[in-house]
């Protein structure tokens, strides 16, 4: 059982513990409540489809601030599409692993195939779930990042830099769950960063955290952000 992560805000009473939330709206109702300090502060909430939306609906509801999509997507291993050795952000930020890469012997002709396949997954989900409408201005803004959970945190860290380059002044990473090194990993590069469950161990699968877990579709994460606002 893991201790306190020093660095990040978390609660303590969800620590190591499994289906804690009923489904991702009472994860983002409960996320909203670690976030108050942030209510009517005109920061924009960056929410990572299809799964993060529903979250990050009810954050920003609660808290009344603007929603948005920022799409990224993880870089597959060939062999292993569930896995990844990196992932592309908006404005073809790339974030790889280059231990991983090292490990499992990867050409660079497969590396610049799989970042391209990927690249590609981005500009066509950007034109579903921004409608071809561009990133708002997130100069000199305060940015939460927001996911249904966090396995490896490629992804997010992706949108942490896209943030970044785009001048915002603090970026803080928000999610119902993570595993303890991701949530650790995610401190070298967030401002601040919030879980309500952090679990430590070998085996980290972040629906595990939930009662009722599906895989939220994109029509049903576009009408989220639609209504929102």
């Amino acid at each position: 059982m893991g201790g306190r992560l020093l660095g990040v805000n978390e609660d303590l009473g969800l620590r190591d513990r499994e289906r804690v939330f009923r489904d991702r709206t009472e994860a983002g109702i409960l996320l909203a409540e670690m976030l108050m300090d942030f209510a009517g502060s005109h920061a924009i909430v960056l929410a990572i489809p299809a799964g993060g939306v529903p979250v990050a609906k009810e954050v920003a509801r609660i808290l009344d601030l603007r929603l948005e999509a920022a799409i990224a997507r993880k870089v597959q291993l060939p062999d292993e599409p569930e896995a990844g050795f990196g992932a592309i952000g908006p404005d073809d930020v790339l974030v790889l692993n280059d231990d991983l890469i090292k490990n499992t012997g990867l050409t660079q002709d497969i590396i610049e195939k799989q970042v391209q396949r990927a690249r590609q997954s981005v500009r066509w989900r950007e034109q579903i779930f921004r409608e071809n409408q561009p990133y708002p201005d997130l100069n000199r803004k305060i940015v939460i990042i927001i996911d249904d959970g966090l396995a490896s945190g490629c992804t997010m860290l992706a949108i942490i830099r896209f943030a970044r380059d785009r001048g915002a002044t603090k970026v803080i990473v928000a999610v119902p769950t993570a595993s303890e090194d991701a949530a650790e990993m995610m401190l070298h590069d967030a401002d601040e960063v919030y879980v309500l469950n952090v679990r430590s161990g070998p085996a980290f699968a972040v629906a595990d955290a939930y009662e009722h877990w599906y895989d939220v579709s994109d029509e049903e994460a576009i009408s989220f952000l639609r209504t929102s606002g």
